[in-house]
């Protein structure tokens, strides 16, 4: 396979777009878009977001050391790209696209209701890395619509029709798993069943070289002499 050689550049995609909102110490309220976050340790469970210190958020952040990150739908697509591309300074962006901004539970931040899916975090480190800084957060508590939790008491995130970004564009997370975690060494007969059609890279390598070409359909139309 033919590569083309980049200059270092992060060109790490997808990633999750997520909509951060904070509340600066006079109790005004802003959201703006990220895509640049993730999860960073499980005990005790913490997430990372990168922002750019001339962003509004970045100065509510940093006074309160708190924030709140919300996870869109498909339906919140639009809302999503406008808190990125509309500065805090200029509107009242929550008021404006007619969100509700409710109180946190653990946090002084708002959350937005109407996302599926909304997380309470706590900053503990800040670290200046460049163009961004990247702030080290403790999650101390969730809101999870409860129309994505099934009876046995999981979460499926595929069902709240989350979205990622990608170069530039939204795209909306498949509902179809193409795997499961350990399914590669799984032992149990239901799992090795459930996934038995999924195919090895070398298996769909070895199928496509040893592929015999189709053979040339004759046509059956006669030329005009």
């Amino acid at each position: 396979m033919t590569k083309e050689l980049f200059k270092g550049s992060v060109v790490l995609n997808p990633v999750p777009a997520v909509v951060i909102t904070s509340r600066n110490k006079d109790g005004v309220n802003n959201a703006f878009t990220v895509a640049w976050t993730g999860t960073i340790c499980t005990n005790p469970p913490m997430l990372s977001i990168s922002i750019r210190p001339e962003r509004l958020s970045y100065e509510y952040i940093k006074e309160t050391m708190e924030f709140t990150v919300n996870l869109p739908n498909t339906f919140q697509v639009r809302e999503t790209d406008y808190c990125g591309v509309i500065s805090g300074r200029d509107v009242d962006k929550i008021k404006h696209l007619g969100l509700i901004a409710k109180p946190g539970e653990h946090v002084n931040s708002p959350y937005l209701e109407e996302f599926p899916i909304n997380i309470e975090c706590k900053v503990k480190q800040i670290i200046p890395l460049g163009t961004h800084d990247l702030f080290l957060a403790e999650v101390v508590g969730s809101h999870i619509n409860k129309n994505i939790i099934d009876e046995k008491g999981k979460i499926h995130f595929e069902w709240a029709n989350l979205i990622n970004y990608c170069h530039g564009e939204y795209f909306p997370m498949s509902k179809k798993p193409i795997g499961q975690f350990g399914f590669s060494v799984a032992k149990n007969p239901l799992l090795i069943e459930k996934y038995k059609h999924i195919k090895s890279y070398t298996e769909y390598r070895d199928e496509k070289n040893n592929k015999k070409p189709k053979k040339k359909v004759k046509s059956k139309v006669k030329k005009k002499k």
